[in-house]
């Protein structure tokens, strides 16, 4: 049995934003074949409260901490790029904060999404919080990029 979750916020205003990148990911990821055993989902809350229906799946399907897979965003990494890494994820990101705290488990996997495409220069600090640029939805061209690298996901996902 593996359990694949995606994380971002629900409702329209955020469908496009890069924070949804999960969502985004589980959606195209729900129109492959994947084999019997495999449980996509949704958070459907709040990024900073994905713990708790995390850990509702994982409890309600009797779910192995390795055979947990989080889908994010990641502001460590550029957009286009992206890791699948085992207990290791980005800096500060309060939906991962959210799942070990409820879980008391830091070994699951983490699907790490990179959405960063801000240009560095004198006022990147103050034009371009981290908090905020995840609310922002992607540009037409970040579309094309994300496209690319969650075709790449999918395929990964699902061969492991």
């Amino acid at each position: 049995m593996k359990l694949i979750v995606g994380l971002g916020n629900p409702g329209e205003k955020y469908k496009n934003n890069r924070h949804n990148v999960g969502y985004i990911a589980v959606d195209r990821l729900l129109k492959r074949n994947l084999s019997k055993g495999t449980i996509v989902r949704k958070t459907n809350v709040f990024m900073n409260s994905s713990g708790k229906v995390v850990k509702r799946l994982y409890t309600q399907y009797h779910i192995e901490t390795p055979d947990l897979w989080v889908i994010h965003d990641d502001l460590d990494i550029r957009l286009g790029e992206y890791k699948i890494q085992r207990g290791k994820g980005p800096k500060l990101h309060y939906g991962i904060s959210s799942i070990e705290d409820e879980l008391r488990e830091t070994g699951f996997w983490r699907v790490r999404i990179g959405v960063d495409n801000r240009e560095p220069g004198p006022h990147f600090a103050e034009a371009s919080r981290g908090e905020d640029y995840v609310l922002q939805d992607f540009t037409d061209e970040e579309k094309k990029v994300l496209d690319r690298v969650i075709s790449e996901i999918c395929k990964k996902l699902v061969t492991y």
